[in-house]
């Protein structure tokens, strides 16, 4: 649909709104934080806008009226994600209804695909104009659902240039944006530029993720392996809380992971990262890292990591048929290499964890290659920009809606 004539399935033209509205709905903290920059630049471009869906604390401090916390639906893997279906459903009949009540401008779908996907169905047959805002990895696996973004989709704003000849190929009106990353990861001081060694001390940072099922999955294993490494080197321990993540979830896995520690016949400090989290990150000399969109942070600091990837037997059995990407870890996906180690299901016992990290830093000619290749990452994600570029994309939607031109907020 688009945004220079905005009809109903029926034909009727949109009445025009005194104040712009949004509908804006995130389902996981990357989301949150994607939103609440895509909120705040839209409304620069709109100080009169109202926003209401779901979100995070991010979203709601940027003014979301918010009628879900997304953290209520933030699981990975399909069996993680039955336990949630019950309250997911309410969710989308919620937003439905929303959505058919207050007649938003246009609705903005932030990835979680297996929640915005049946939405932007329900929404594109209520007559709302849907923008999705970063792509689910349909060119990575189950590549059908792609037929439902041609049919549901208006516009589907992208983050990285390989995406969108994807897109065309199925007939999908896309833009490339380019990612928020670039501009919210500045540069700091890197451990091995300021230490040049790590023979005195070692800095490690743990990245569990940002999601509560991959946290309970993956923090266990990289305290251990941590915990093991620090039988060979003196180690200093930070995990990094992902924003809008519950601290109290992390420290009641670490006191469990302590007792079984010590039954071991060891304990591990730890140091609670939630502030300047970019500036540890960069301090550090390696990171334990979860797969996803922190593997891009990690990368954009040049900090060496090894990423920790661990999924229900029966979801990782089914996804290793159905993906046809040669990578998981995302920045290996985005430098097109396999830059940094991949430890997968079983490889992710703490042993092999601690044996992975051991390796590499007493070779320091890996290190440095790797800290070599990690520089290409910024420039492969595009110019700084990204959520300013968005906003605009979307406000074509708002000012067609409110009787103007589509023009006037592509400047």
């Amino acid at each position: 649909m688009s945004p220079e004539r905005l009809v109903t399935p029926a034909g009727v033209a949109r009445q025009p709104q005194a104040a712009p509205e949004v509908m804006i709905v995130a389902g996981e903290a990357s989301g949150d934080l994607h939103g609440s920059r895509l909120l705040h630049e839209l409304r620069a471009l709109h100080p009169d806008l109202s926003s209401f869906g779901m979100g995070g604390q991010l979203m709601v401090a940027e003014g979301l009226e918010t009628l879900a916390d997304s953290r209520e639906i933030a699981v990975i893997g399909l069996t993680e994600a039955l336990r949630v279906v019950p309250r997911a459903h309410q969710i989308l009949r919620a937003l439905e209804r929303a959505a058919r009540d207050r007649r938003p401008a246009v609705a903005v779908l932030i990835d979680s695909p297996d929640f915005n996907l049946p939405l932007a169905k329900r929404l594109h047959r209520a007559g709302t104009p849907v923008v999705y805002y970063v792509s689910p990895q349909i060119w990575a696996w189950r590549e059908s659902r792609v037929a439902t973004v041609a049919r549901c989709v208006d516009r589907m704003l992208v983050l990285f240039g390989f995406e969108v000849d994807f897109y065309r190929r199925h007939g999908v009106e896309v833009e490339h944006v380019g990612h928020p990353l670039v501009d919210e990861v500045a540069s700091h001081p890197q451990a091995w530029e300021v230490d040049g060694s790590a023979e005195r001390e070692v800095r490690l940072a743990l990245l569990p993720g940002s999601r509560r099922s991959e946290v309970e999955a993956l923090l266990p294993c990289m305290l251990e392996g941590a915990r093991l490494l620090g039988r060979r080197r003196n180690i200093r321990v930070r995990v990094i809380v992902a924003p809008g993540l519950d601290r109290g979830l992390l420290e009641s896995i670490v006191e469990r992971t302590a007792a079984g520690a010590a039954a071991a016949g060891g304990r591990l400090a730890v140091e609670w990262i939630e502030e300047a989290r970019h500036r540890v990150i960069a301090d550090s000399h390696l990171a334990f890292c979860a797969s996803g969109t922190a593997t891009l942070e990690v990368g954009l600091l040049g900090t060496p990591m090894v990423v920790v990837y661990r999924l229900n037997r029966w979801t990782y059995w089914l996804a290793r048929r159905l993906v046809r990407v040669p990578h998981i870890a995302l920045v290996n996906l985005v430098l097109g290499a396999r830059v940094v180690p991949e430890l997968v299901q079983v490889q992710t016992e703490p042993a092999n964890l601690a044996e992975t990290a051991e390796r590499l830093l007493g070779d320091r000619a890996t290190l440095d290659r790797m800290r070599e290749e990690l520089r290409r990452l910024r420039p492969a994600l595009g110019e700084g920009g990204a959520s300013r570029r968005a906003a605009r994309a979307v406000a074509r939607w708002l000012v067609a809606t409110a009787g103007g031109t589509a023009e006037g907020a592509s400047s």
